[in-house]
């Protein structure tokens, strides 16, 4: 079964490209496309995407505010595609924004095409694209600055539902290990650590591993600005 993709950005040329480049993938298969967030929630309503590729800057409704609108939906309407962020270095506010909301990460405009072929398969897979140690330090430098809690609760109290082991792969998730990465230096099976992750992620109440990177860093359970080791 193909992956459904719309594409949303201002950019005429630019949203053309993405387009041509996904929909000449055997796997991929673009439904729509839309210049700004209005239309591009718009779209998706009518589409039902897998993942909805959005840009953060447009005009009429950013992609900050389209993503808040796809992913918490109003009454009656089930539909929640993935969202996968197009940003630049200068909007990384917008971006930590984003995944705090619910997206499954961000991509570089600038980056190489089979990273964003990459990125909408990882994606779709409900997978998080959080890899690269530059969604880390993002992370890490917003959870600095905003220490007290965007999450209901109180991070650290909810922090303190998880098992010893849970807790322990909750940092490593936040360190930006793979599941095969924890697995290895756990010494457990693969399978087993998806089990943990999605023991952890149901227990405090998250969307997806890219929020519950961000609230690893809220909860104090890593250091903003640490690195893996």
């Amino acid at each position: 079964m193909s992956i459904r993709v719309i594409v949303v950005d201002d950019q005429a040329m630019v949203r053309a490209g993405f387009a041509a480049l996904l929909a000449a993938q055997s796997d991929i298969e673009v439904v729509g496309q839309a210049p700004d967030g209005r239309r591009g929630v718009e779209v998706s309503r009518e589409t039902c995407p897998d993942v909805v590729l959005m840009d953060v800057r447009m005009p009429e409704m950013d992609g900050l505010a389209a993503a808040r609108a796809l992913l918490d939906p109003p009454p009656g309407v089930d539909h929640r595609p993935k969202v996968l962020m197009l940003t630049t270095f200068d909007v990384d506010d917008y971006v930590y924004e984003a995944l705090r909301v619910g997206a499954s990460g961000f991509l570089l405009k600038d980056a190489p095409p089979a990273d964003l072929i990459a990125a909408v398969r990882v994606v779709a897979a409900g997978d998080a694209l959080l890899a690269p140690s530059v969604t880390r330090r993002l992370i890490a430098d917003f959870a600095r600055q905003r220490p007290s809690g965007a999450f209901r609760g109180g991070p650290a109290r909810r922090l303190k539902g998880l098992t010893p082991r849970e807790t322990e792969v909750l940092e490593l998730v936040a360190r930006g290990l793979s599941n095969q990465e924890i697995a290895g230096r756990l010494v457990v099976a693969e399978q087993t650590v998806k089990t943990h992750v999605s023991r952890i992620l149901a227990k405090v109440d998250l969307r997806d591993r890219a929020q519950a990177v961000i609230f690893a860093y809220e909860s104090g359970l890593v250091a903003p600005g640490s690195t893996e080791g």
